[in-house]
C-alpha cells in the first residue's frame, strides 16, 4: 500500500497567515461570492441526482446524468480556453454566468409545473455545463492576478476550501428541502445563486484581459490559437502527468452518483441521510484545505500528489464495502481529505508553470480531464452498477484509482521528482 509522504514546509521567520489572500480586496469579493454561488450549485447537484433516481430508479439513468455533464465540457472546453485568453474574462464571466442562471431558472418552472421525464433535466444541465466550459477557464485564468505570486498557493487552497464547504451546506441544505419540498425550490435557490457572482464581478476593478509582456500579441479566437495552447500542454511533461493522473483516478472513483442508491438501498437513510453522504467527502475536505493554508508551500508535491490518490483510492473502496451510516461518512471524508491535497497542489503547479497568455487555453484542456473524469466515471460507474451491483462498482472503482496511482510512481517521472521550488 502506498503511503502518503510527510510533508515538509519552507522554513519561515514568520507563520504564514491562513487568510493571506483574503487581504486582496478583488479576490476577496470572487471567493465571497464563489462561496454563494458554488452553494446553490451544490445544492441542485444533489437534487439533481435524487430526482433522476425517483424518476427512474434507474443506475443507468443517474450514471447518464454524467454523461450530459461531462460530453459539453468535453465538446466545449477548448474553444471555451480560446476565448478566456482573447476576450475580457471578467464580461466572459458574467454572460456564463447568466446562461448558468437561465438553465437553472427553466428547470425550476418545469419542476413546479409537474415534471415526470428526465429529458428536460439531461437537456438543461447539458447547458449549463457547456456555459462551465467558458467560465472556468476565464475565472481560473483571472485567479493569479488578483493576487501576488507568493500568495498564490493560498488563494488556490481557499479556493478549494470554498468549494468544499458549498459541499457541505449545499448536499445538507439540499437534503432537507427536498424531504419537506421536492427538488423544485432547491432549483430556484440555485438560480438566485448566481448573482453573487455576477454583482462581485461587476465591483472588481482588476482589468480582465490577460497581461501580456513586451513584444507579445494577444491571442484571436482562432484555430492557431488553439494549436498553441495544445502545444504547449503537450510540450510541458509536469503538466500532461498531472492530468492524466487526475483522469485516471477520478473515472474510476467516482461514487458520488451511486450515493442515491446507497442511501435508498444499502444504508436505508432516506434524503436527509443522503444528503449528509453528498456532504461528507467536504468535510474532510475543508478541514484539509485549512491546514493547507495554514501551512504555505510544501515540499515534495509530485510525491504528495501520487499518495493522496493512492488514499483516495483505498478510502473509497472501503466505502463501496461498509454498512455502516457512520462509518461510510467517514470514508467519504477521507476522500475528500485526500483529494484535496492533490487538487490544491495539482492547481498550483499548473497554474505557476503557465504563462498568463495561455492560462486559459491551459485550463481549458485541463478542464477535459478534471472535469470530464468524474463526469464520465459516473457513466461508468452506473453502468457497471447496472450489471454486478453498486457496492462492487465502488469497490472495482478505487482499485482503478489505486493502479492509477501506482503507474503514476513508476512512469510519471517529472512529476515524482517535482519540488516546490520548480524543479522537475
Amino acid at each position: 500500500m502506498s503511503s502518503v509522504p510527510t510533508p515538509s514546509v519552507h522554513p519561515t521567520t514568520e507563520r504564514y497567515p491562513a487568510f493571506a489572500a483574503l487581504r486582496h480586496r478583488d479576490f476577496r469579493l470572487l471567493w465571497l461570492g464563489q462561496m454563494v454561488s458554488v452553494t446553490g450549485s451544490q445544492m441542485q447537484l444533489t437534487a439533481l441526482h435524487w430526482h433522476v433516481w425517483l424518476l427512474t430508479k434507474s443506475p443507468f439513468a443517474l450514471g447518464m446524468l454524467g454523461f450530459f455533464r461531462g460530453a459539453p465540457i468535453i465538446l466545449c472546453s477548448l474553444v471555451g480556453g480560446v476565448f478566456a485568453d482573447a476576450v475580457d474574462r471578467k464580461r466572459l464571466m458574467i454572460v456564463m454566468q447568466t446562461v448558468m442562471l437561465v438553465s437553472a431558472s427553466c428547470l425550476t418552472i418545469a419542476t413546479f409545473a409537474g415534471l415526470t421525464h428526465v429529458w428536460p433535466i439531461y437537456v438543461l444541465t447539458a447547458i449549463a455545463s457547456a456555459a462551465s466550459a467558458f467560465d472556468t477557464p476565464a475565472r481560473q485564468s483571472l485567479m493569479p492576478s488578483l493576487v501576488p505570486a507568493r500568495d498564490f498557493p493560498n488563494a488556490v487552497s481557499l479556493g478549494v476550501t470554498v468549494f468544499y464547504v458549498a459541499m457541505i451546506g449545499g448536499p445538507a441544505l439540499a437534503g432537507f428541502l427536498l424531504a419537506s419540498h421536492g427538488p423544485a425550490i432547491v432549483y430556484g435557490v440555485n438560480s438566485v445563486s448566481y448573482l453573487a457572482v455576477i454583482a462581485a464581478l461587476i465591483a472588481m476593478r482588476t482589468r480582465g484581459r490577460p497581461a501580456m509582456g513586451e513584444g507579445e500579441v494577444a491571442a484571436r479566437v482562432s484555430f492557431a490559437a488553439l494549436t498553441e495552447g495544445l502545444r504547449f500542454v503537450w510540450n510541458t511533461p509536469i503538466i500532461v502527468q498531472t492530468m492524466t493522473l487526475d483522469f485516471a483516478a477520478t473515472f474510476f472513483a467516482s461514487a458520488n452518483a451511486l450515493l442515491p442508491i446507497f442511501a435508498d438501498k444499502i444504508l436505508n437513510v432516506g434524503a436527509r441521510g443522503f444528503g449528509l453522504l453528498s456532504a461528507a467527502p467536504a468535510i474532510g475536505a475543508v478541514i484539509t484545505g485549512l491546514v493547507m493554508a495554514r501551512m504555505g508551500t510544501f515540499r515534495r508535491q509530485g510525491k504528495l500528489i501520487i499518495g493522496s490518490v493512492a488514499v483516495f483510492g483505498l478510502a473509497t473502496m472501503a466505502f463501496g464495502l461498509s454498512r455502516v451510516f457512520w462509518f461510510s461518512l467517514l470514508m467519504l471524508a477521507l476522500a475528500g481529505a485526500s483529494d484535496t491535497v492533490s487538487t490544491v497542489l495539482r492547481q498550483t503547479i499548473r497554474q505557476l508553470v503557465t504563462p498568463d497568455q495561455l492560462r486559459g487555453r491551459m485550463t481549458s484542456v485541463n478542464m477535459m480531464f478534471f472535469m470530464g473524469g468524474p463526469q464520465f466515471g459516473e457513466v461508468e460507474a452506473g453502468t457497471v452498477a447496472a450489471l454486478i451491483g453498486a457496492p462492487l462498482s465502488v469497490v472495482t472503482g478505487g482499485i482503478g484509482s489505486i493502479l492509477a496511482a501506482a503507474v503514476a510512481l513508476v512512469k510519471a517521472k517529472s512529476l515524482v521528482k517535482y519540488e516546490s521550488d520548480g524543479e522537475k
